[in-house]
């Protein structure tokens, strides 16, 4: 931990080395109406309000440019309307927050290093116009805390919602977000656009600020409760959620069940059929100081399993993804790239990357699939 220690007080430093300006946040909450936390628990994380820039004028590059990125980095991806994103971790792990537009949809793309959350939003419309997110400098259950311009109300990233200021109670609406290997990305969208390092700060992007952090036996940093115990702290998980179900799917159980690198878990949570569908080949971006150098610890992603009024019923052959009902194949990102239903989308479903502690504090009743 002594390292991720080190890493925060770096952080620190980098932060009193840029603009000085220290936005306004409001952890008042208007008459009448009561803050969703207490005050108290949201705990500072070293750096002080945006000391860890978000990016709000991000830039692009087309895939088939991008010389910098190894094939395994794991890049989050968004798309919409067409518009195919992917935001590199190495660059989220120094900014966490990209106000963005993607498909005409103003957003917010995030990443909690702490927790390995990468959730995206729509920014909300607030006095006629789109707010953006900036980071707080506090923490809640580890997790980041956004606070939106317009008001200064404070949003915990693994909930979405504001829990103190003026927009108390608001919820965001989630943009389905995935995290992959940046080959993936790149094989399945050759037009897409990757955020470019041409960020105007100055950051050694490509190298990790949290060496060792998600190593076996790790504790979370900036964690007040007590992890829950049923799996070690630090273990990855697909966190699924369907109304106020939970479900959490354990990477290390997905990998045993792969088949030619690749695993398809057949699931129904509160009655919906869902497919969950874990590759190798993604690094972590917690692990060693180089990400490119950076263990295996693979991708996961789920899909609806529900196409044209009937579900499928997924497998494994060979590393490939397929139906037993069509003998369709299906990539990453749940499309149908041979077969009949070539061309056929599986929609997402709530999910949420997630270190198991986090997931466990915001979700305590969550279950566990079992393998």
């Amino acid at each position: 931990m002594t390292a991720v220690l080190a890493a925060v007080a770096v952080l620190a430093g980098i932060a009193l080395l840029g603009d000085q300006r220290r936005p306004s946040l409001a952890t008042a909450t208007p008459p009448g109406r009561a803050p969703l936390v207490d005050p108290q628990e949201l705990v500072s994380g070293g750096p002080p309000p945006d000391g860890i820039p978000p990016l709000d004028r991000p830039r692009f590059q087309a895939a088939g440019t991008v010389d910098w990125l190894a094939a395994a980095e794991p890049v989050a991806v968004v798309e919409l309307a067409g518009d195919a994103r992917a935001y590199p971790l190495q660059i989220l792990v120094w900014h966490e927050i990209v106000n963005d537009t993607v498909g005409g949809v103003p957003v917010a793309v995030t990443w909690c290093p702490l927790c390995n959350t990468a959730v995206s939003f729509q920014r909300p419309v607030v006095d006629g116009a789109a707010t953006s997110f900036g980071t707080s400098g506090k923490l809640y259950h580890s997790n980041l805390v956004m606070y939106d311009r317009a008001t200064g109300s404070l949003w915990p990233q693994a909930l979405g919602q504001a829990v103190t200021g003026e927009l108390v109670g608001r919820r965001l609406a989630r943009v389905a977000t995935q995290l992959v290997a940046w080959a993936d990305f790149r094989a399945a969208f050759p037009g897409g656009r990757v955020l470019s390092r041409a960020t105007g700060f100055q950051r050694p992007y490509g190298q990790n600020p949290y060496p060792l952090y998600d190593r076996d036996g790790g504790q979370p940093l900036l964690f007040d409760g007590k992890p829950d115990g049923r799996l070690p702290a630090v273990a990855r998980v697909l966190g699924l959620s369907q109304g106020d179900q939970h479900l959490a799917v354990p990477y290390a159980r997905l990998a045993a069940r792969a088949n030619g690198g690749v695993a398809a878990v057949n699931l129904k949570l509160a009655a919906v059929p869902v497919l969950v569908v874990w590759r190798s080949g993604a690094t972590s971006a917690l692990d060693r100081r180089w990400i490119a150098a950076s263990r295996d610890v693979g991708a996961a992603a789920a899909f609806s399993r529900r196409v044209g009024g009937s579900s499928l019923t997924f497998r494994t052959v060979d590393g490939k993804v397929t139906d037993q009902q069509t003998d369709s194949s299906w990539d990453p990102f749940g499309r149908a790239v041979a077969g009949r239903l070539a061309g056929t989308g599986l929609a997402s479903v709530t999910a949420m990357d997630s270190f198991w502690f986090d997931w466990a504090a915001f979700h305590p009743d969550t279950g566990i699939w079992g393998g």
